[in-house]
């Protein structure tokens, strides 16, 4: 089983957030996972959580490692990994309406498939994968049943539909 595993270093300043999402972007689109795919957009936005929380929290630098799986851009798994020299584990919060932080725990645990983290040397590393499945097709209806519309929900999303 081979695995390509990218990786970028990001100092301690949250400006880098901005720098670490362009990357990822351009490893994206090398691993076949095109720019407009929803796919990319989960990705991009874990990422952006996960550096953000490295860098606002631990004020240490960090590096970014993006994983992919055989087949990532057909069926895979993207695994993305933030490490920083910070031993204290991550703290999930609820914020409450109108506080300006305190859910990017919870944005990665609704987006990501999995999600953990782990003591690695004198810090940690916090992790997140996303599977790329393709949904199967829907067969197709025989010429003499009747044909049922799909209605979507007042939200647009067609109920139990993942978007991301």
């Amino acid at each position: 089983m081979q695995v390509l595993q990218v990786q970028l270093e990001v100092g301690p300043d949250p400006a880098e957030v901005g720098r670490a999402r362009r990357w990822a972007r351009s490893r994206l689109a090398g691993s076949g996972i095109g720019d407009d795919e929803p796919l990319a957009e989960t990705l991009v936005l874990l990422i952006s959580e996960l550096v953000t929380n490295a860098v606002v929290h631990t004020g240490c630098p960090a590096v970014l490692r993006m994983l992919f799986g055989p087949g990532a851009a057909e069926a895979g798994t993207v695994r993305v990994e933030v490490a920083d020299s910070c031993a204290r584990p991550p703290r999930p919060r609820r914020a409450a309406g109108e506080d300006t932080s305190g859910r990017g725990l919870e944005l990665v645990d609704g987006l990501a498939d999995r999600w953990g983290w782990k003591h690695e040397g004198a810090g940690k590393s916090i992790w997140c994968e996303v599977d790329r499945c393709a949904a199967p097709h829907p067969p197709l209806p025989s010429p003499t049943a009747p044909v049922t519309p799909v209605i979507p929900s007042p939200s647009g999303l067609t109920p139990g539909a993942y978007t991301a």
